[in-house]
């Protein structure tokens, strides 16, 4: 007899509520994510299996050849141009989120052990999103343009006898626009890691006779390991697949394959193809998101 079937079903007249069955209880949860799947379903799962889709037909003229093929993927991964363009892709969003990091630590280090006002601070952190996005990268042009703060005020300091043209559209002008754009969700995943830290640690290791170094690298770093792979994350993947910086300080040189892949699907009108380019740069994106994971992972391990 099951604890539901004890329970009776009324006492003193007032009817009494059975107690929800073993199945019951184990469905519960799920039944909460239903709105949060469906909704899933629709923006994410269903575009993506459209463009898996899409990746497998053919364009021909102004029509498309639904008999399914690979020859798009065969395209992809044979044209050289394409295979620049993915490894520029990977290396301006890999430096752009290590330089990001690395910028972040400290800042982040500094409010969760030594700045008071932490919530100001925090706040500080989120001022560049009051803005949109697309007027900081226009503020970028602004600075690094060929008649721009940068070049005048060399100018006028009689630095240079000429405006320096290097500092727009090219790949060096687009990290720095990336990572001026996304150092903020560094900030606050390592953060959030550095003030769970138990400061009793820090000072068992000290009075151990680890040195500040020797601290940081045994106790500190391992332990915001969680904020700094969730920062990784959180700029390599966006980075990679980034649209409107490289649009307007990249240049010819800087371009990535956000750009490629609209090239494909506005201009050149081969959707198919279009579709296949941005399949194998999530592809490419998860695989090295994976790997520098580990990666880090590893060298902390080394280093502990």
């Amino acid at each position: 007899m099951t604890d539901a079937e004890t329970v009776p079903a009324s006492i003193g007249g007032t009817r009494v509520r059975r107690p929800p069955s073993r199945q019951a209880r184990w469905l519960a949860p799920y039944l909460l994510l239903t709105p949060a799947t469906v909704l899933l379903a629709f923006t994410l799962a269903a575009p993506l299996a459209l463009l898996v889709g899409f990746s497998l037909f053919t364009q021909r003229g102004l029509a498309i050849d639904t008999n399914l093929t690979l020859n798009q993927y065969v395209t992809v991964f044979t044209r050289p141009a394409y295979a620049v363009v993915f490894v520029r892709s990977l290396a301006i969003s890999f430096i752009a989120t290590i330089l990001a990091i690395l910028l972040a630590w400290p800042f982040a280090w500094f409010i969760a052990f030594r700045a008071r006002a932490k919530f100001l601070w925090l706040l500080l952190v989120t001022i560049p999103f009051w803005t949109s996005y697309l007027l900081r990268i226009f503020a970028w042009k602004v600075i690094l343009g060929y008649n721009g703060v940068i070049n005048s005020a060399l100018t006028t300091l009689h630095l240079i006898s000429e405006p320096l043209r290097f500092l727009l559209y090219n790949p060096p002008a687009v990290v720095i626009a990336l990572v001026h754009g996304y150092a903020a969700f560094a900030i606050l995943p390592i953060y959030v890691a550095l003030e769970k830290i138990d400061p009793s640690l820090l000072e068992a290791a000290a009075d151990l006779g680890d040195g500040p170094l020797r601290r940081f690298l045994r106790v500190t770093l391992p332990l915001s390991l969680t904020g700094v792979i969730s920062a990784f994350v959180l700029i390599f993947v966006p980075t990679a697949g980034d649209y409107v910086t490289p649009s307007l300080v990249g240049g010819p040189n800087g371009l990535m394959i956000a750009n490629l892949i609209q090239v494909e699907f506005g201009r050149v009108d081969n959707w198919p193809l279009g579709a296949a380019l941005a399949v194998a740069a999530m592809a490419f994106l998860a695989a090295a998101a994976a790997i520098c994971t580990a990666g880090v992972r590893f060298a902390v391990a080394q280093i502990r």
